[in-house]
């Protein structure tokens, strides 16, 4: 019989990923088996594989919360607010709350050094990356490729340099309030290259 805490659902998967990351951050990715990570959690390797595919989305364990912020921000805006205003105002929602998908986050450094240190994590980022792009294309249609290309690969960028930053050691303060003007320059280059009138792109 399945012992009970393998039978939980969002609870079960929290504790999983919970575990992940501190064995993980305390181990290094590579070095720490989804054998080991299910010994820890108390469950089964089949019950971690239930809920996480991949090994790497122990760690990346965000990109349904990325899913949900997308989606929002184009089917839950306004009649009056363009898409680019709605994922503006979201990706300065996450900044501002220092959500883990911000990149300013307290667990940010730790978080960063792990995947930098991971090319299965660096590769697995990279198609995450793809994958939302390709859920914002869903949600814009056809017409809205473009930006959802420029808008997932900048916002990518922004990350990048923030994460290469604080590994190496700059002040996280500066880095934070550097972050916010990048993510301006993001959205002033979006807003002047692709223009949406109106309400609904």
């Amino acid at each position: 019989m399945p012992r009970t805490s393998e039978r939980g659902g969002p609870q079960t998967r929290a504790k999983i990923a919970e575990v992940a990351a501190r064995l993980f951050l305390e181990r290094g990715y590579d070095k720490v088996t989804v054998a080991e990570v299910a010994k820890e959690a108390g469950v089964s390797s089949v019950t971690v594989f239930n809920h996480f595919p991949r090994k790497e989305d122990l760690f990346l364990d965000r990109a349904d919360d990325a899913v949900e912020v997308l989606r929002a921000a184009v089917r839950d805006r306004a009649p009056d607010v363009d898409v680019l205003t709605s994922l503006r105002d979201a990706a300065f929602r996450l900044f501002d709350d220092r959500h883990p998908l911000s990149g300013v986050n307290d667990h940010s450094i730790p978080f960063f050094r792990t995947v930098a240190g991971s090319p299965a994590l660096i590769a697995r980022a990279r198609e995450i990356a793809a994958e939302l792009q390709g859920v914002l294309v869903e949600e814009l249609g056809a017409d809205g490729t473009l930006l959802a290309a420029f808008f997932i690969a900048g916002y990518a960028a922004v990350l990048t340099e923030t994460a290469s930053r604080l590994v190496a050691g700059e002040s996280p303060d500066a880095v934070v309030d550097d972050h916010r003007v990048r993510l301006e320059r993001l959205f002033d280059a979006l807003r002047g290259g692709v223009v949406f009138v109106g309400g609904r792109r």
